[in-house]
């Protein structure tokens, strides 16, 4: 007679069973599964995954406040070439005195106005004009000499011997040489007037008062017309063919940075400078407009100057820095940092950048 199991033993063979028995039954693996998640652990599940789509939800709205943002506008885009360059004159003059000497006199001070053919300063003429005296009077003594000995050796074109062609060459070379010494003191003596070559102010002398000895080497007078001074810059030979003659030019000095100078090209050199690496050409950019600031506008100042190359007006453009680029080509974060759209780059300005496709004024972008 068989023996009755109890319930322990009736577990224990339960418990033996595979689940693959339970899938041959015909119950499938996701009635296996939703028969071991509880109720308690189907919350729990729950609760994690909406921790996660909240963590993943404040972590984007954490980024969009912090990311840098920009509007879409429409306006003028311009792309542009910037060139460093410095303030010169057509009419600037450094006055030297030809000859060492005391100086004499001195007619002007910094800041004068002075006229074309104004006398401004002078040498002490005493030993200049002793050298001149000097200079005529051993000419007029070689001259009598020469005269002498051609009308000792009259007639001997052909029977000169070489005692009396070494007489002849002797006095006519230090004729020569006195001759020289003339204009070479008259010369001195005409130039120790320094004259105005031009109108102008007087920018600087070196001395305020005479009696000073001066060198010939030494700048004494600087003298400059305003009305000439330009913006001088070089271009190399990738940059000087997109320059034409009165092109417009916007200068900003580096001495004024929130002040605009309008100008425009008055000359571009067929040869490249001097001195310089490569072919670089130089450019002058004049001022059409004298403005009250140039008054204080001074020799030498730097600054940069900008040529528009090309131009569009009422095109879409946003800073440059908010375009993006993949494999794909370059886009915008329009709306959120995670919506990308692909566009199209027009013109490309300094600071902004035209850009075309799927995208209005008014909408926002992320960096």
């Amino acid at each position: 007679m068989a023996k009755k199991k109890s319930k322990k033993e009736k577990k224990g063979d339960n418990a033996k069973k595979p689940v693959n028995g339970a899938v041959a039954k015909g119950k499938s693996i996701f009635a296996v599964i939703k028969g071991k998640i509880t109720p308690r652990r189907l919350i729990v599940l729950l609760i994690i995954i909406a921790a996660i789509i909240g963590w993943k939800i404040y972590s984007n709205q954490k980024a969009e406040k912090e990311a840098e943002t920009a509007i879409v506008k429409v306006g003028d885009v311009r792309e542009e070439l910037i060139l460093t360059g410095e303030i010169k004159a057509d009419l600037h003059a450094q006055m030297r005195f030809p000859t060492s000497g005391k100086l004499g006199w001195i007619g002007v001070s910094e800041g004068d106005w002075v006229y074309k053919g104004q006398a401004l300063a002078s040498l002490n003429k005493t030993t200049l004009d002793a050298a001149y005296q000097q200079a005529r009077s051993n000419l007029r003594k070689y001259d009598s000499t020469v005269d002498r000995v051609h009308d000792d050796l009259q007639g001997k074109d052909e029977t000169e011997t070489y005692t009396e062609i070494e007489t002849r060459v002797t006095a006519e070379s230090s004729k020569d040489y006195y001759y020289d010494a003339l204009r070479t003191a008259e010369y001195n003596l005409r130039n120790a007037n320094l004259i105005a070559p031009f109108a102008g102010f007087v920018t600087y002398t070196a001395s305020s008062f005479a009696g000073v000895n001066v060198l010939f080497s030494d700048i004494q007078i600087e003298l400059i017309d305003p009305a000439t001074i330009y913006f001088d810059v070089s271009a190399d030979q990738s940059e000087v063919t997109n320059l034409n003659l009165g092109q417009k030019v916007i200068v900003i000095l580096d001495s004024f940075p929130d002040k605009e100078f309008e100008g425009e090209i008055s000359y571009i050199s067929y040869t490249p400078k001097t001195g310089e690496v490569g072919s670089v050409y130089e450019i002058k950019v004049i001022f059409p407009v004298i403005e009250p600031e140039f008054e204080h506008i001074r020799i030498g100042m730097t600054g940069d100057a900008k040529f528009t190359l090309s131009e569009k007006q009422d095109a879409l453009y946003i800073p440059i820095e908010f375009i993006n680029t993949d494999k794909e080509g370059k886009y915008v974060n329009l709306g959120s940092i995670n919506n990308k759209v692909y566009v199209e780059v027009g013109i490309e300005g300094e600071d902004t950048v035209e850009i075309k496709g799927d995208i209005r004024k008014g909408d926002v972008v992320f960096d």
